[in-house]
Order: C-alpha cells, then structure tokens, then sequence
C-alpha cells in the first residue's frame, strides 16, 4: 500500500493543475503560494508564522514546500519530509530559489527516522486523510515531539458544506481518487488525538473562490454561492467547516 500511496503523490502533486508555469520556477511557485493561500484564508492569521520564531520544526507531507517556506521565511529552523520524491525535488528547488535554509527527505511520515524528544513544532496539514495508519503517524508526531512541544493538525470534516455541495453538484472532491482517503467527524478527530491530554479543535475552511473548475458551475460557485454562503453569520455555519485543525500539546 505505501508503494501505492508514493506512486499516486508524485503522479499528482497538490493544486498543481492550477498553474500553467514550469514546475519549479519561480512563478511555479509564486502562482501555487498565491492560490493556496486565497483558497485557505485562515492560515495566516490562525497559524501566525511570525509565532514560530526559532522553533525547531517538522512539517510531514510538505509538498513542495510552499507552508514550510512560509515558516521559515518567519524564522523558524525547518525539517520537511514527504512520501513523494517529486515534492521533495520541487521543494528543494524553491528553498534554493529563496534563498532559506531547509533540511528534506523523502520518508515516511509513519516511520519517522528521528529520535524521540526533537522538534518543539510538528506540523501535518491535509495529510492524515491520506495516510494508510493515521494512528501511527499521530503516534510517531507524539514520539518526535519534545515535552510541551505543539502538532498542529488537519483532517477533513465528514459533515461539511462542501460535502452536501459535492453531492448537489456532482463535482468530485480533489484526490477522493487517491490510494487513502477519509473523513472524520469531531469525535473521530477526538480519538485520533488520544495520546494527546491537551488539545482544541477548531472548525475552519468556509466557501472561497476555486480555479480549479472553470465550467457553468464553477462561475456559478465563484459567482453565487461563495458570496451568498458568507453572507450568513459564522455562528450558525461554524460545526460545517471543511477543515478541522486541532493545536495539542505533548505533556511535560
């Protein structure tokens, strides 16, 4: 299965179907940085890159960098590993292209090759969906993480708006093609986070503007829905995000 898993990641790299740049250069780059975080508005101001200031941190399933590079533009000592070894190639070429400091490797994020106790951060954003023993990688970000240190997590969530609207429209999901994929309602999340004594979960993800459907329904979507779906007030839409994100901490 892991085999399976590396094959379909480096056949189809995250939101690389948005830019029509040569992969690697830097407005491959630029255009990818841009939409994800139009796409994924909340990023900046929940995570805060700036706050990373200094810590040593790992990112699992870095992609081609462009979180990871965010973080280390703010002054974090990054790691970045990924099952793809063509993620890791563009990464590595963006790192140089900004001129930042990084160390990559292709590993499996469910059989870390770091000793116990080293990273103050671990961060592993849309990649548990995708991972054959999400509880081995919880596991394994528990292991690497010093006493105190922080994971901040993503999983998708299995009652969401986009859920309903895949469904209405018979628009598929990105990656539902991919060797894993699931789905996880709060609860789920919660067991998940077990070896974790200390953590939130916050909903995020609400209804942005895609690129990537350029049809009837995606000016429909653009259009219509994203800017009617804002209108309501965030209170009543909040349980309904896409994405659910937890900050736990490992015990001291």
């Amino acid at each position: 299965m892991i085999e399976d898993v590396r094959k379909y990641w480096n056949e189809n790299l995250h939101d690389i179907a948005i830019t029509s740049f040569l992969p690697g250069s830097a407005e491959f780059f630029k255009e990818l940085g841009s939409y994800r975080y139009k796409k994924l508005n909340y990023l900046v101001d929940l995570l805060d890159f700036e706050s990373y200031r200094g810590k040593y941190l790992l990112e699992i399933g870095c992609g081609v960098g462009i979180d990871l590079v965010r973080f280390a533009r703010a002054g974090a000592k990054v790691v970045g590993v990924d099952i793809s070894e063509k993620a890791i190639g563009l990464a590595q070429k963006y790192f140089s292209l900004e001129n930042l400091q990084v160390d990559l490797h292709v590993m499996n994020g469910e059989a870390l090759e770091f000793t116990n106790n080293t990273f103050d951060v671990v961060y592993v954003h849309g990649v548990l969906p995708y991972t054959t023993h999400p509880e081995k990688m919880i596991s394994e970000v528990y292991r690497v993480l010093k006493p105190g240190g922080e994971a901040i997590l993503m999983v998708y969530n299995k009652f969401s708006w986009l859920n309903l609207l895949t469904k209405l429209t018979n628009v598929p999901l990105e990656h539902v093609d991919a060797p894993v994929y699931r789905k996880y309602s709060t609860s789920e999340f919660k067991k998940l986070l077990k070896p974790f004594k200390q953590y939130q979960i916050i909903f995020e993800r609400f209804p942005s503007k895609t690129q990537l459907h350029n049809n009837w329904k995606g000016k429909v979507y653009n259009d219509f829905f994203v800017r009617a779906f804002n209108f309501i007030p965030r209170v009543m839409i909040k349980p309904f995000g896409w994405h659910l994100v937890s900050f736990a901490v490992k015990e001291k």
